[in-house]
């Protein structure tokens, strides 16, 4: 086992997740070995065609990573390995109690701008074309071209929900957005939980329907007030509403989330993002996430 691979450990608690045929009476190689290949590639950022040859055909392992990126396989397994923990959700292994939002940019390379606007197909499968972000999620900021990351996370520094967006969009419009992708299995069956009990956010997400959609999802927040905001609703007078409300307390826990997204910039290749199309990227992020948990 090289240097960054998965153990024993991690193996058996990914395995029993992962498609069992390609299709057709199909067979998949060696998942491990391909998959050790992914995260080789995740933590170093080299180029695909760099890959040792002790992982195989570097072809092999791009297409694998493409094409679970392309069809939800990763965020299927995500959601997969979240229900593990949920198991032991009494024992306090998913800290529901206070989850934390944020945002980071990455920095895109060179390559990773210019592709082509056309629909990917998956190999091997007569199904519809993955319908892809008309900006790819690349946008243009001072630096160049930048790239953002949103996610949701648990007290125990570990990603519940990812969204890539371009690196210009605005933190406030996509809060709604991260929090519906939140699906956390229940080890019972039934739905899967999607309502922390409280959640912390600097003041980039506040804005009335932010809190208006966290009070009508009866989540309760710690949301610290713009001094804008704040200005206008003391002009108001009576009219303008009650202050929100803000546990400084509860606020220091913020830093999780940041603890969080320092994690997955470890992985060089989510640090800078190499990749052209944003479901790949999106992959990328995904894989570094199942990374956390399977390591936790």
């Amino acid at each position: 086992m090289g240097r960054g691979d998965l153990c024993d450990t991690e193996w058996a608690r990914l395995e029993p997740h992962l498609p069992k045929s390609v299709g057709r009476g199909g067979r998949w190689k060696n998942h491990r070995t391909v998959i050790n290949g992914i995260l080789f590639r995740q933590r170093t950022g080299i180029p695909w065609r760099d890959l040792p040859t002790r992982f195989g055909k570097w072809k092999t392992v791009h297409d694998r990573h493409r094409r679970w990126s392309a069809d939800g396989t990763w965020d299927r397994i995500m959601q997969a390995v979240q229900a593990v923990q949920a198991d032991a959700d009494a024992e306090g292994r998913i800290d529901w109690s206070v989850v934390s939002v944020d945002s980071t940019v990455c920095r895109a390379d060179q390559h990773a701008a210019g592709a082509r606007h056309r629909p990917a197909r998956i190999p091997g499968r007569r199904s519809r074309p993955v319908q892809h972000r008309p900006d790819e999620a690349v946008g243009r900021s001072r630096g160049g071209f930048t790239t953002k990351i949103h996610l949701v996370s648990e007290g125990g520094s570990r990603p519940l929900a990812i969204l890539i967006t371009p690196g210009q969009w605005g933190d406030a419009p996509q809060l709604i957005p991260v929090l519906d992708r939140i699906r956390v299995p229940r080890p019972v069956g039934g739905r899967p939980r999607t309502r922390p009990d409280h959640l912390c956010g600097d003041k980039a997400y506040s804005s009335r329907s932010n809190r208006r959609y966290l009070r009508r999802r009866q989540i309760r927040h710690t949301i610290p007030e713009r001094r804008d905001q704040r200005a206008n609703r003391q002009r108001r007078g009576s009219h303008g509403g009650r202050p929100a409300g803000f546990d400084r307390v509860r606020y220091t826990r913020r830093n999780e989330v940041e603890r969080t997204i320092n994690q997955l910039k470890g992985f060089r290749a989510v640090a800078t993002r190499f990749d052209k199309r944003a479901y790949v990227f999106h992959g990328t992020v995904t894989v570094a996430a199942v990374r956390l948990w399977l390591h936790s």
